[in-house]
């Protein structure tokens, strides 16, 4: 089995471009199968019934995994025979029958404009650092992307004259605006701190080393001026993606616009903004309305 799924992770990287953290996650996925079917005496993947996933999957049931990571593991399932009876090395699929856990979608947590104004106001030194630091926070409120396309950006995906920037996630792209704040902050970095960092890089952002920024040390980025900022809540990389969708849909964006921004590729996703507005909406009519705890 060890051989198909390399076969499979070549197939995702240079056939279907999925991104890195896609084919990580996809292979992650299967390993972990791999080494159940091994215990379970299967060796080979003609040997894999319909019996043993839904085996599996009560296997993982059990370790206590949420839904969503069970469901992700099936889709890698589902993904990877698939490709196996394309290619010709099983006559039937045994993970056809194979369904997820519904899957109960949470509210997600955000910031208030408050706190990431606050937030945002952290950075206000002249230090290559700082700059560095104010363009980067800037950039992914303005726009919402993941925190792996902030550090994947290249000077040549932002366009100053426009106010946009290029966001590649595998094959596909989308155009993302940003606001003159943002512009500035970029601007200014790139006028006064970029050469001084990354100077043989194509690379937008880098460390203080000049190599690629890791998505563990934009997180350190972020807790440090929340911490400096005084706001107690656990802020990620994603809470500030969550923010951009929440405020913009509170101020009246077309949903389909938002999910576009945020490349959902499935309008419900991104209806949990519209969701959570109408939650804070009753929320305010709660607290100010005279009967309405009456």
């Amino acid at each position: 089995m060890k051989e198909e799924i390399e076969h499979f992770q070549d197939y995702l990287s240079s056939v279907k471009h999925s991104s890195e953290n896609t084919v990580s996650a996809y292979i992650r996925d299967l390993t972990k199968l791999e080494n159940f079917m091994k215990e379970q005496g299967k060796n080979s993947v003609e040997e894999i019934t319909a019996t043993n996933l839904t085996t599996y999957v009560l296997y993982l049931e059990k370790q206590g995994l949420s839904t969503a990571t069970i469901s992700r593991s099936i889709a890698s399932i589902r993904a990877f025979f698939m490709y196996l009876l394309r290619q010709g090395r099983i006559s039937q699929d045994p993970s056809e029958r194979l369904k997820p856990p519904k899957v109960e979608k949470k509210i997600p947590e955000t910031l208030t404009i408050e706190e990431v104004n606050l937030l945002l106001e952290q950075p206000n030194g002249s230090s290559v650092k700082e700059l560095r630091d104010k363009a980067m926070l800037e950039l992914l409120y303005a726009t919402g992307i993941r925190v792996s396309e902030l550090i994947s950006l290249k000077v040549s995906d932002v366009n100053l004259r426009m106010n946009y920037i290029c966001c590649r996630d595998g094959e596909r792209e989308r155009i993302i605006p940003f606001e003159s704040v943002a512009k500035e902050a970029l601007i200014r970095y790139m006028e006064e701190a970029r050469d001084r960092l990354c100077q043989d890089s194509d690379y937008l952002f880098s460390n203080c080393q000049g190599t690629s920024m890791t998505r563990q040390g934009f997180w350190k980025i972020i807790k440090h001026y929340a911490a400096k900022a005084g706001i107690e809540k656990d802020i990620t990389p994603h809470m500030i993606r969550h923010s951009f969708a929440t405020h913009l849909v509170d101020n009246g964006a077309d949903l389909k616009a938002v999910q576009e921004m945020l490349g959902h590729s499935d309008i419900s996703t991104t209806q949990i903004y519209k969701k959570k507005s109408a939650v804070r909406l009753k929320e305010v009519y709660d607290q100010a309305h005279p009967r309405a705890r009456g």
